[in-house]
């Protein structure tokens, strides 16, 4: 019987026909329509309530830009052929690396940290991008060695390629996000579950560690006011740091604009972001000012959105065209789901403040664009999906 690629008479293996230049860009895709408004409906909820926890209309429009423009990159992205991501990811990482070590030496501290760099028109965070390409090179990775899953130079890979660039930003909350993405890709990827179950047990003991038994020894891992930050919604109720805004101060102005909001929120009456009384009302706490204007209706509807994001997500992730789109379609998910959990979860007093924004919501052109990015590819591969579903079964062509 014949194998897959066909023998000539001579005996010469005639290898399958790969797809033309021109297959590369195809407007006739389908879209996921659910997917796209979702985004753009977060956009909007970000517009209004940026829009509401600033003074002035520089903001809102500087947010509204970042929203158009995350929308056309989107649109065009999701008209790629996304395998060739997968081939270039080499670059790709290089690219990351570099401009997060850029970011280190050449850019604006903020708050004690280094993340970005100050363009014309907005400060680029090389972190935010690595996010999406993070989860780009890892996919790639495991793709390579999917016959080898089940081994741990496998699973050291991905982690050794995504948490480099995560050590390079130096800054804890960013970390933990690439620490999810690699946990998504492992995950779909066909890391074994020992693997996983070892991984879950060793970040559980780095941060006791990290956070209690090396500072009781007097060794700081960390920066005294950034354990403060992750163990502030431990003990809400401790007494403020007169030398400086105190994380707990920042927790219990972000639970009291919350439960302010009540049901339908207090509109224009709201004063804890009218009085400066809630801090980083337009990033970090923008889920606790969105939930003071607007109420329990207000943010219900945000979660809804992500939620509908989260269901396309996952269906897009099972209808992928090939292992490739899967697993990164399980990076970006592990992405915008890790950050929505901690951001809303640090706004209501449950998780830790880590400064992680919340997808599309929290004011930043760096956050908006890269999450575009994401969108864009999940787009590329349920309209790659849906196309190979109706031609029939075709090559993996990320090998």
């Amino acid at each position: 019987m014949a194998s897959p690629r066909s023998a000539t008479p001579l005996g010469m293996r005639v290898p399958r026909r790969r797809r033309s230049a021109a297959d590369v860009v195809d407007v006739r895709l389908p879209f996921d329509p659910i997917l796209a408004l979702a985004a753009i409906g977060l956009s909007i909820c970000s517009v209004v309530a940026v829009g509401g926890a600033t003074e002035g209309s520089s903001f809102l429009v500087r947010q509204a830009i970042y929203a158009t423009l995350g929308v056309g990159i989107a649109a065009v992205v999701s008209r790629l052929d996304y395998a060739r991501w997968a081939r270039v990811r080499w670059p790709i990482y290089g690219f990351m690396v570099a401009s997060i070590v850029a970011v280190a030496i050449f850019g604006n501290p903020v708050n004690g940290s280094t993340l970005s760099i100050q363009l014309p028109f907005f400060s680029f965070q090389a972190s935010e991008l690595g996010k999406v390409l993070a989860a780009v090179v890892a996919a790639g990775f495991i793709v390579d060695r999917r016959h080898a899953s089940d081994r741990w130079s496998t699973t050291a890979g991905v982690l050794l390629l995504v948490l480099l660039p995560a050590a390079l930003t130096r800054d804890f909350g960013t970390s933990l996000v690439y620490a999810a993405i690699a946990a998504g890709v492992l995950v779909i990827g066909g890391a074994p579950g020992r693997h996983l179950a070892v991984l879950g047990v060793s970040a559980v003991v780095v941060i006791v560690g990290v956070l209690g038994v090396l500072p009781a020894a007097g060794v700081d891992v960390l920066k005294p006011y950034q354990v403060d930050r992750l163990t502030a919604f431990l003990n809400p109720n401790a007494p403020d740091d007169a030398g400086g805004i105190d994380p707990t101060y920042q927790l219990r102005q972000a639970k009291i604009a919350v439960g302010s909001g009540g049901k339908t929120g207090r509109g224009d009456e709201a004063t804890q972001q009218k009085l400066d009384y809630l801090p980083e009302s337009q990033t970090d706490f923008i889920f606790a000012s969105a939930g003071e204007r607007f109420g329990f209706v207000g943010v219900a509807a945000i979660l809804s959105l992500y939620a509908l994001i989260m269901w396309r997500g996952l269906r897009i992730l099972s209808t992928a065209r090939d292992f490739f789109g899967a697993v990164l379609a399980a990076g970006l998910l592990a992405m915008l789901l890790f950050q929505v959990l901690v951001n809303a979860g640090m706004n209501v007093g449950i998780m830790p403040i880590t400064g992680i924004p919340l997808p599309l919501v929290s004011y930043g052109g760096s956050s908006v664009l890269s999450t575009y990015l994401g969108i864009g590819l999940l787009q590329a591969i349920y309209a790659q999906g849906r196309a190979a579903a109706r031609r029939g079964p075709t090559v993996d062509r990320t090998d």
